[in-house]
C-alpha cells in the first residue's frame, strides 16, 4: 500500500511547516488515502496553520470545466481565501502571497508534459523563489508508472501553459521528481523540499499503488486516461474529436466524415504492439462535433507494457490525413499558431507529417535528445 506524501505529513508532521502560515494549491485529487480532502484536513490540523487556498484549472475542488476560468472566492467550508491560478493570472500575485509563510503543492500529475498542472506548479515556485519563502510538494504516483519516456523534446520558441519547459510528452517521473528537475535545471532555484512517499516503486501502475482513482480533471474517468492520453492528446490539435463529451475521451477518436471500419482495418494492418482498434460511433455531448454522430476507432490497450501512446497516435494521425486528405486539417489557436504545435512543442512534428514522413522515422530521430534527456533526468529521481 503507498502512502502519498500527504498521509505522511498529516501522520509524521513536517518542521519545515511548524508555525507557518500556509498556502495550499491543490484539487480534488489533494486527498489522502481514505479519500479525505487535504484542505479539510489541514485546516482541522492542531499543527498546522492553513492561510490560503490556491486553484489551477478546474478549481480546487474540481468543480470547473476544462478551459473555464475561474475567478478567486471563499471556499464554502472553510471560509479560506481561493485564489485562481486559471483566470486573470496564471501566477501568484504578491497580493494573493500576503500573509504566506510557505507554499504547499499536492496535485496528482499524469507523467506528461502537455498539461497545465506542471506549469501551475513552476510559475507558483517562481512566485516562492521570488518572495523568499519555502515550497513544499507531497508528492503522488505517476499514474502510468516512473519507467516510460516517450516523446519529442519541446524546442524554443513553443513554451506555454501545455509546455513551458524542455522535457518530453511522457517524462516518466513523479510531481516531486519533476518539481526537483524544474528547479534546478531551469533556474527556478526557490527553497524547495518534497514529502516522499512511503511503498511506491517506479514500474507500479496506478491500480498496484492500492488507491482509489480521483479523476485529475473532467476528463480523466479512469486510469486507462493516463495509458492513451500522452498519444492521443494530440488529436485537439485537429479536427477530429478526441472523445470530449463521451464516456470514453482519449479512448474514443473520429469525426462525421471518418468511415470507422475502413480506418480501424488500417490500424490493425499495422500490428501495433499493445492495442486493437474497434470501429465505434459515438456522438459527443460537447466539445467538437457536438450533437453529431461520428465514425472513427476506439483503442482498446491489451497489453499496457508493450503500448505505446505517442507512436500510436502518430501512426492515427498519418494515416487519418491520408485517407481523408480533404477533410482533416489542424486546429488553429487564439494567438494564430496551430494548436497542434503548442501540444508538439515544435512545427516540425506537423511539417514530417505533411511531407510523409513514417512514424517510425520521426520516432528514431528523437533517439539522441531522449537519451540526453534520461541523464539529467537520473539525477533527480527518489525511487
Amino acid at each position: 500500500m503507498v502512502r502519498y506524501g500527504l498521509d505522511r505529513l498529516l501522520a509524521e508532521g513536517y518542521p519545515p511547516l511548524e508555525d507557518k502560515r500556509i498556502g495550499l494549491i491543490t484539487n480534488n485529487t489533494g486527498v489522502d488515502k481514505q479519500l479525505r480532502s487535504n484542505i479539510d484536513l489541514l485546516h482541522q490540523h492542531p499543527g498546522y496553520q492553513l492561510a490560503a487556498l490556491y486553484g489551477p484549472e478546474h478549481g480546487v475542488r474540481g468543480n470547473a470545466a476544462a478551459g473555464e476560468h475561474v475567478e478567486s472566492y471563499n471556499d464554502t467550508r472553510t471560509g479560506l481565501r481561493v485564489f485562481s491560478l486559471y483566470g486573470k493570472s496564471q501566477r501568484p500575485t504578491p497580493t494573493m502571497l500576503d500573509g504566506v509563510d510557505a507554499l504547499v503543492f499536492d496535485i496528482l500529475d499524469c507523467g506528461c508534459r502537455y498539461y497545465t498542472f506542471p506549469y501551475t506548479m513552476a510559475y507558483t515556485m517562481q512566485a516562492a523563489a521570488e518572495h523568499g519563502i519555502p515550497y513544499i510538494v507531497l508528492d503522488r504516483p505517476n499514474p502510468a508508472t516512473g519507467t516510460r519516456i516517450e516523446g519529442n523534446i519541446l524546442k524554443p520558441g513553443f513554451e506555454s501553459f501545455v509546455g513551458l519547459y524542455p522535457i518530453p510528452m511522457r517524462h516518466g517521473l513523479t510531481i516531486g521528481e519533476l518539481a526537483l528537475l524544474f528547479n534546478a535545471e531551469f533556474g527556478i532555484d526557490c527553497d524547495l523540499h518534497v514529502v516522499r512517499m512511503d511503498g511506491w516503486q517506479r514500474e507500479m501502475w496506478w491500480e498496484q499503488t492500492g488507491s482509489p482513482w480521483v479523476m485529475p480533471s473532467p476528463n480523466a474517468p479512469t486510469p486507462e486516461f493516463a495509458i492513451v492520453y500522452p498519444g492521443t492528446c494530440l488529436f485537439e490539435g485537429t479536427n477530429l474529436s478526441e472523445g470530449r463529451g463521451t464516456t470514453r475521451p482519449f479512448q474514443l477518436i473520429g469525426a462525421p466524415w471518418i468511415v470507422g471500419e475502413d480506418w480501424a482495418s488500417t490500424l490493425n494492418d499495422l500490428a501495433l504492439p499493445g492495442v486493437i482498434f474497434r470501429p465505434a460511433w459515438f456522438t459527443p455531448t460537447f466539445s467538437k462535433h457536438q450533437g453529431q454522430l461520428c465514425g472513427g476507432v476506439e483503442l482498446h490497450v491489451v497489453d499496457r507494457e508493450q503500448f505505446e501512446p505517442v507512436r500510436v497516435a502518430l501512426e492515427m494521425l498519418a494515416t487519418a490525413r491520408k485517407h481523408y486528405p480533404s477533410d482533416f486539417s489542424w486546429q488553429q489557436s487564439m494567438n494564430g499558431r496551430y494548436f497542434f504545435d503548442s501540444l508538439a512543442g515544435t512545427d516540425q512534428l506537423r511539417h514530417d507529417l505533411e511531407h510523409g514522413i513514417s512514424a517510425a522515422e520521426i520516432v528514431v530521430g528523437w533517439q539522441d535528445e531522449l537519451t540526453a534527456f534520461q541523464e539529467v533526468r537520473h539525477k533527480y529521481l527518489l525511487y
